[in-house]
């Protein structure tokens, strides 16, 4: 399968679709931000625009692999494991670690991705997709983040929009 060159993520549809040459060849359902879009920092809000995948962080960890910090602390998520830790943000399996591309609409100052440490990533598969539910991050399942992680070169394009994108919710994928 060819590298992914731009991933586009609607907060409309709830959905990251990924694109080579133009060709729609990936899509998840994801749960953005609760608190809606927004770039400013502390907001818990998605930030819009163009990003770029700026690191991957764990490459060949298990599914489920517990993220702190961008470290694996050692543990894999269990449903006992989120009963002893009840509201934490689990970031699980994978982060692709978000830039912004636009100065002073989602990079540098207080409106800077990089900085607010916004994330594609895996969360407990308890969680429910298409909803928005994250303190601002993109959550994925665990097993489409991990085949996304696979295709994903790093300085790969995200664009996180507001439309919706009925012609590619329901496409056949190249």
């Amino acid at each position: 399968m060819a590298d992914l060159d731009l991933l586009l993520v609607s907060l409309a549809d709830q959905c990251l679709y990924g694109f080579t040459r133009d060709r729609l060849c990936f899509r998840a359902s994801v749960s953005t931000a609760v608190n809606g879009p927004g770039e400013h920092n502390g907001s818990g809000c998605t930030p819009r625009g163009l990003h770029q995948v700026r690191a991957k962080v764990g490459a060949g960890l298990p599914a489920g692999a517990v993220l702190r910090g961008r470290r694996w602390t050692g543990e894999v998520w269990t449903p006992q494991l989120h009963e002893q830790f009840p509201g934490r943000d689990w970031i699980l399996s994978r982060i692709l670690w978000l830039s912004g591309c636009e100065q002073g609409v989602n990079r540098l100052g207080s409106v800077d991705t990089f900085r607010r440490y916004i994330y594609i990533h895996g969360t407990p598969d308890t969680e429910p997709m298409g909803v928005p539910l994250s303190h601002g991050c993109v959550r994925m399942r665990n097993e489409e983040l991990i085949a996304l992680f696979a295709r994903v070169p790093l300085h790969c394009a995200v664009r996180i929009d507001e439309a919706s994108y009925p012609q590619w919710a329901h496409a056949k994928l190249d």
